[in-house]
């Protein structure tokens, strides 16, 4: 049974340390400034091996694209502008969320998001308009399918198009992506023909259930970021990337009787089932109003669940509709990855405008227990533009070799980092395509970190202008210390 308030205060004040947690992340914990400089690229030797945690030194590209560990390789799987779809159009741009499916006879079937913002003559490579895929003909984004087969060749196309924005999102457990629009526009708005700010379902292996597309009203319209569906209950957890004020994450409990599978979002009434936002209290009861004022690791909350009033958003924004002390909100909710029995959520960083500053926080959300532990926290860098540290995390995934796998988006160098279950972090990969100049260099975040089922292969993408890699090497798994 999950702890009432008065039971959740009582266990922390005897325990002192909150409640623990098992799985294949453990006790990820980094302290304040840890990732800021312990672990930093440059750095290494300690009792984890001559190079730390990880797989040693980024060694630089000379083709000038990913920096990666010795013994590692990558592969160019789509390039915007450059690769094409089956249809003969260019790759679309600003790859962000990806998730990975396995195919048959070892191919990889890979749900790729475009994140163009708004209408189609802004972008030189909007997401094609492919007869009978297309929600508004007047928006940009939207998704593409791309196999990827054992022997190197690579079929893409596409899967949903006229969406906007299309950022992170999610795998369901019974094998499709849900991608999640980042914006509030309505139809009338900035050029927009239909109302945007939804959810909608991609099927990988079957074309066919992905025509006429139709959001997933029931999860609300809201500026989405993240997405998934917790394979036991059939909750959804969702997070929200807004601010003035900042975003929620969400919860969403499917209607009496509902069973999920493929096509089943397609059937629900757009009022089905009960969307909710948190409201977080600390040891002692207190009301949490910003998951940005832990600041200790291995912070626990307890969390309260408070129905959403107009999930469709009309006239007021979801975040809008609560009154102060209703809920509990965090700066810059990004990326999401259900494991270990919960849900990872990312808060990407929180400054000036935030009860307490990071430069990035993972969380963990046991539904069991109704509690969020704060997993992973990364202090704030005095000058994070100067390099040898982490800020900003965006996309996540959960490692098949233990830990966590972090897409960054900060400021000046952007990884792929990992974080042990002892809360060592450890570079993977460095982007080294300058889009800037040499004086002021400007490299993009990376997005859409995802394993193959295999566990063989890393996938991730560069945002801009938009390309997807193919990582391989020797990974190892991280053995767990006490």
């Amino acid at each position: 049974m999950p702890f009432t308030r008065r039971e959740f205060s009582r266990h922390s004040a005897l325990t002192g340390a909150g409640i623990a947690l098992t799985g294949a992340v453990g006790a990820l914990a980094t302290a304040p400034g840890a990732l800021a400089a312990e672990d930093s690229p440059e750095r290494g030797g300690d009792d984890e091996g001559e190079h730390g945690p990880g797989y040693g030194p980024l060694l630089p590209d000379p083709d000038g694209l990913l920096a990666l560990p010795e013994g590692f390789s990558y592969r160019v799987l789509t390039e915007a502008g450059v690769t094409r779809l089956d249809t003969g159009e260019f790759t679309p741009s600003h790859h962000d969320g990806t998730a990975a499916f396995p195919g048959p006879r070892g191919v990889n079937l890979l749900v790729v998001n475009h994140e163009l913002r708004g209408t189609r003559p802004r972008w030189r490579h909007p997401v094609p308009l492919t007869e009978g895929f297309v929600y508004d003909p007047a928006a940009a984004g939207g998704c593409t399918v791309v196999e990827a087969h054992r022997h190197g060749e690579v079929a893409q196309w596409v899967g949903v198009a006229g969406t906007s924005t299309n950022c992170a999102g999610g795998g369901t457990p019974w094998g499709t992506w849900l991608t999640c629009e980042e914006t509030e526009e309505l139809a009338g708005q900035n050029g927009m023909t239909r109302d945007h700010g939804y959810v909608f379902e991609v099927d990988p292996y079957d074309r066919r259930a992905n025509r006429d597309p139709r959001p997933v009203k029931a999860f609300g319209r809201y500026a989405h970021e993240a997405v998934v569906i917790d394979p036991r209950r059939g909750h959804a957890y969702l997070t929200e990337d807004a601010g003035e004020p900042h975003g929620l994450f969400y919860r969403w409990v499917p209607p009496a009787g509902f069973e999920h599978g493929r096509g089943r979002l397609r059937t629900l009434a757009d009022d089905a089932g009960v969307l909710q936002a948190p409201r977080c209290f600390d040891s002692g009861g207190r009301f949490v109003d910003d998951l940005s004022r832990a600041t200790r690791l291995g912070t626990v909350y307890g969390v309260d669940w408070t129905d959403v009033p107009d999930r469709d958003a009309r006239t007021t924004p979801v975040r809008l509709q609560f009154a102060d002390g209703a809920v509990t909100r965090g700066r810059k909710l990004e990326g999401a990855w259900w494991g270990d029995g919960g849900a990872y959520i990312v808060s990407s960083y929180a400054r000036g405008d935030s009860p307490g500053p990071h430069s990035g926080q993972v969380w963990f959300y046991d539904p069991r227990r109704r509690t969020l532990t704060l997993k992973v926290l990364l202090g704030v860098s005095d000058d994070p533009t100067r390099g040898g540290g982490y800020d900003g995390p965006d996309n996540i995934t959960v490692s098949p070799y233990g830990g966590l796998i972090i897409a960054e988006d900060g400021e000046g160098a952007q990884h792929l980092f990992g974080a042990t279950d002892r809360g060592r972090t450890y570079p993977i990969a460095r982007n080294e395509r300058n889009l800037g100049t040499e004086d002021a260099p400007e490299y993009s975040e990376f997005t859409g970190v995802v394993f193959s089922a295999d566990g063989r292969t890393l996938y991730a993408n560069m945002q801009s202008p938009g390309i997807m890699f193919a990582i391989t090497g020797p990974w190892k798994r991280h053995a767990h210390r006490d």
